[in-house]
């Protein structure tokens, strides 16, 4: 056991803690902390938690503060641990922290308790793609790796487990990141798009909580930026500004970094080592577009020091993608079909409807998170023939989409549905061989889903059902 953590868990015991949010992340940390001696108030707006998961009602040491004054007496705790869904500037919380309570979470604690080297990935889209690429290479490379943050399991109570050794790679949201005063060894931003104002009292908040993951870094740190990112510019000033002494890697699909890994032509190549290497041309992949090939080269620029080329390049022949993220689902009657219901904005589907040479049939629309339609509107124009809205953002894109300055209505024809079964049964019947057929919403899930998760397996069964053949 590293020192710090003995040190840790010493001053822990006996504290005053309030766990506010009891969801994945907090309920093991409730369990931990329990274990180390603390005394905690295990917080949060449910009433019915304690029937929710009744393995908690085994703990002799918390105690309860459930429904809506679940906030009430903060300022009486040590330390405050939120989940991610817990906003960090509730005027309770503020009020507590003006009086000396320390507030920190799951992720906080693992980025100052890890032993090893930490890789943190964030960004608006991709990240998941490439933080379980990353995973698959470091495998590679005969060291433990621990894999966590938005994916896997909460890592705080592993943190004893973890060796020097090891590596930790942790997806990282807006969320997570806005209170980090800790940032990881190894930090990259995939992209930005406008994301989350349900939440962020900003776009700019938004966007200075995923700075976050790199303003903290020191010398022998690596931060890695995508030059094909509209905040690229801004990015570079604020880490000169904030991390001077980190080092700098970038990827670009569209040019060739002065130290970085880039698509030229068809091959990814690299220039880390000094000298041009070729790791592997995009025709060896079976991830398509030019989203998923940034996520490529961002991915090799976070391995490059741990992995070598041939254990890259096996790996990414091998790698088929993750589920509801550009996910090739079937082929029916000579027409492939695409689920693409991760991307719940427009930023996030345009970076994947935009990744098929042909026009495509697009599935989109559904439940709005306040976001500006208003690029997506010249890309759909740009990239469909047949466009297909359902859900309560359909107004809202069939009006970008008709204002927008390429509009043609003899290109692109557009149809209204109100449920899925039949946005897939209209596109079967409109779709002609070797047609593409993309379900990419653009929009959040929840007016007709739990999550965007039901809503991919939702789609996914119902290509399934279509015919294989005329």
């Amino acid at each position: 056991m590293s020192e710090k953590l003995e040190q840790f868990k010493k001053e822990i015991k006996g504290k005053k803690i309030s766990i506010i949010g009891i969801g994945t992340s907090n309920i093991p940390a409730i369990f931990y902390f329990d274990k180390l001696g603390a005394n905690i108030v295990a917080r949060d707006k449910n009433e019915e938690l304690l029937s929710l998961h009744p393995e908690l009602k085994e703990l002799k040491n918390v105690t309860y503060q459930l429904g809506e004054s679940y906030l009430e007496g903060l300022e009486n705790e040590d330390y405050i641990l939120r989940s991610p869904g817990i906003k960090p500037f509730l005027k309770e919380i503020e009020e507590a922290q003006a009086k000396g309570v320390i507030l920190t979470s799951e992720l906080e604690l693992v980025l100052a308790l890890a032993p090893c080297p930490i890789i943190g990935i964030t960004g608006s889209a991709g990240k998941t793609t490439t933080v379980t690429l990353i995973g698959e290479m470091l495998k590679k490379s005969h060291k433990k790796i621990w894999v966590g943050g938005n994916i896997g399991t909460p890592l705080l109570t592993q943190v004893e487990e973890m060796k020097k050794e090891d590596l930790v790679v942790l997806e990282l949201s807006s969320f997570q990141l806005m209170t980090v005063k800790q940032s990881p060894n190894i930090s990259l931003i995939t992209n930005i798009y406008e994301d989350h104002l349900d939440y962020h009292r900003s776009f700019e908040e938004y966007v200075m909580a995923k700075v976050n993951i790199f303003t903290h870094q020191k010398e022998g740190d690596i931060c890695i930026l995508n030059e094909d990112d509209s905040f690229y510019e801004r990015f570079l000033k604020l880490k000169e500004e904030k991390a001077p002494a980190s080092k700098l890697i970038t990827f670009s699909t569209k040019k060739v970094p002065q130290k970085g890994v880039y698509l030229n032509k068809d091959v990814i190549c690299t220039n880390l080592s000094g000298r041009e290497e070729k790791i592997i041309s995009i025709h060896k992949l079976h991830l398509i577009g030019e989203k998923n090939y940034a996520n490529v080269c961002s991915a090799i620029c976070a391995v490059y020091p741990f992995v070598d080329v041939e254990s890259i390049q096996e790996t990414l022949e091998n790698f088929k993608g993750v589920e509801h993220r550009l996910e090739f689902v079937a082929q029916k009657e000579g027409v492939k079909y695409y689920n693409d219901s991760i991307s719940t904005t427009p930023g996030k589907a345009m970076a994947a409807f935009t990744s098929f040479s042909q026009k495509i049939i697009l599935i989109a629309g559904g439940s709005d998170k306040n976001l500006d339609y208003t690029p997506v509107g010249e890309a759909m124009n740009r990239c469909a023939k047949i466009l297909i809205l359902l859900g309560n953002t359909k107004e809202k894109i069939k009006e970008a989409v008709i204002h927008a300055r390429n509009y043609d209505k003899a290109l692109l024809e557009i149809y209204e549905v109100t449920s899925m079964e039949e946005a897939v049964m209209l596109a079967h019947k409109l779709a002609k061989e070797k047609d593409i057929v993309v379900m990419s919403p653009a929009s959040a899930s929840f007016d007709l889903y739990a999550n965007y998760k039901e809503r991919g397996k939702h789609f996914k069964s119902l290509v399934e059902k279509l015919p294989e053949e005329k």
